[in-house]
């Protein structure tokens, strides 16, 4: 749950407040709301973005919900599916976007969603490999040393 925390945090700073990533107050409201617009803007453009910027704005957004994803069964539990970690990270991703808008410090775009979620399932699916790859946790020992 720590780890979760920490996650959060350090996400929240590089989605609200870094300058490196652009998280300036803008003037104006942006936003775009066709999917995959943005992807193939930066794919097309590459050459004059560079590689950097479409791997930030692709790889970048799918990484960044990766440990979403896998932190999600561990804090819900039992409680918590592939289904139920798409919706999540579908969710917590449109509240993320939402706020950008509002506050100007990123613009609102369907892809960005699309990706997070994306990420999110992919954290999800690597917690289930991990969880059936490894041996189960033993529990504290009974009874005392003999």
């Amino acid at each position: 749950m720590v780890l979760f925390l920490f996650y959060l945090a350090c996400l929240s700073y590089f989605l609200f407040f870094s300058e490196a990533l652009g998280r300036t107050e803008a003037e104006e409201y942006h936003y775009n709301l066709e999917l995959f617009k943005e992807i193939l803007r930066f794919w097309n453009y590459r050459g004059q973005v560079g590689w950097h910027a479409f791997f930030l704005n692709t790889v970048g957004n799918v990484a960044a919900f990766v440990p979403f994803g896998f932190f999600l069964p561990v804090v819900l539990g039992r409680r918590c599916g592939l289904p139920a970690a798409l919706l999540t990270g579908c969710q917590f991703s449109l509240t993320v976007e939402m706020i950008q808008f509002c506050t100007r410090t990123g613009s609102f775009d369907v892809d960005d969603i699309f990706l997070n979620t994306l990420g999110a399932g992919t954290g999800y699916l690597l917690f289930l490999l991990c969880y059936h790859a490894l041996p189960p946790a033993e529990g504290p020992a009974e009874g005392g040393a003999e």
